[in-house]
């Protein structure tokens, strides 16, 4: 009996070292997770749980007043407001613009590319489409800015003094909130973001094993069926990754509709973050309740489409 009992009590003085050893290797490798972490709840987690309750209180920045808690006023103010609703639609227009451009383009660009049998000569067509994607926000937005400009821009030189398309009198006017003003912040979103979106596809042609096209082609299909029923299928998770986060981003432009169209409310740039900004640091009322409330409304409409979007791409792959 005191043999077994001393083989128990060794067994057991065995055991706790193994539980501790393997605790102390998890603990240490969960130490890595650390910077990351706290990254997330200092810079995310905690500025969209502050804005949260910022959006049920009447606070003010520029005040030594406590804020005041008014429960869903501000939501319920904002949803009864017209220009939510016609700012959120601004919003959606420019995303449909955005969107086919920046799938599309980038899509057949890489086909082409992908197709290059030179080594080199792909290469270089990659540099070249990269040089947009590299160039700071502040220079894309003083060049495309001097492009549309009505008098000297090179774009309505061309129409009005190149091909007489027309005259200084009624060449278009792409800024200052016209009409124009949409289509022509979208086409220069396509263009800066192509190489960086064509990059994607390629990544994902790269992916696809050369002896799919080949069997494909010698069963008989033509480019069309090979693009349809071998190359497409295979593209749709890049596809779902680039719809989702671009229209979160075209969705949420800020910068771009300020320095294109202002804060006049009847322009068409005036959206739902430049309605948010504007009631929390323009307007003097420093409604930042009102224009959390407004955040908030915004980022649960784009929340909902990007859970539908996934839906429809999942169904589909």
């Amino acid at each position: 009996m005191a043999d077994v009992a001393a083989k128990t009590i060794s067994g057991s003085e065995a055991a706790a070292p193994r539980w501790f050893e393997v605790l102390r290797r998890d603990l240490r490798t969960w130490l890595f997770l650390v910077p990351a972490l706290a990254f997330f709840i200092g810079y995310q987690a905690y500025p969209i749980i502050r804005v949260l309750w910022i959006s049920f209180t009447d606070y003010q920045y520029l005040t030594n007043e406590p804020a005041n808690w008014v429960g869903f006023d501000n939501y319920i103010a904002a949803l009864k407001d017209p220009l939510m609703w016609v700012s959120l639609w601004r919003a959606t227009l420019f995303t449909l613009m955005f969107l086919p451009g920046c799938i599309i383009l980038p899509l057949i660009l890489a086909i082409l590319i992908d197709r290059v049998s030179s080594p080199v000569l792909a290469t270089v067509y990659r540099v070249i489409l990269l040089i947009p994607a590299v160039i700071p926000s502040t220079l894309v937005f003083v060049l495309w800015k001097w492009m549309y400009n009505y008098q000297s821009g090179p774009i309505n030189h061309f129409l009005v003094n190149t091909t007489g398309w027309f005259t200084l009198q009624d060449a278009p006017q792409w800024l200052g909130g016209t009409a124009l003003t949409l289509p022509a912040i979208a086409v220069m979103e396509v263009w800066w973001g192509l190489g960086y979106h064509t990059i994607f596809f390629l990544a994902g042609l790269a992916a696809i094993s050369k002896d799919l096209p080949e069997a494909a082609r010698i069963d008989g299909a033509n480019e069309w069926q090979l693009f349809w029923h071998v190359t497409f299928p295979r593209l749709m998770p890049i596809m779902m990754i680039l719809v989702v986060l671009r229209f979160g981003s075209a969705m949420a432009v800020i910068d771009e509709y300020l320095i294109f169209g202002g804060f006049n409310r009847d322009s068409p740039t005036y959206t739902w973050t430049v309605f948010m900004y504007d009631q929390a640091f323009k307007l003097g009322l420093w409604r930042q309740g009102f224009a959390a409330a407004i955040g908030m409304i915004g980022s649960i409409a784009m929340m909902i489409v990007m859970i539908i979007l996934l839906r429809i791409f999942r169904t589909r792959g």
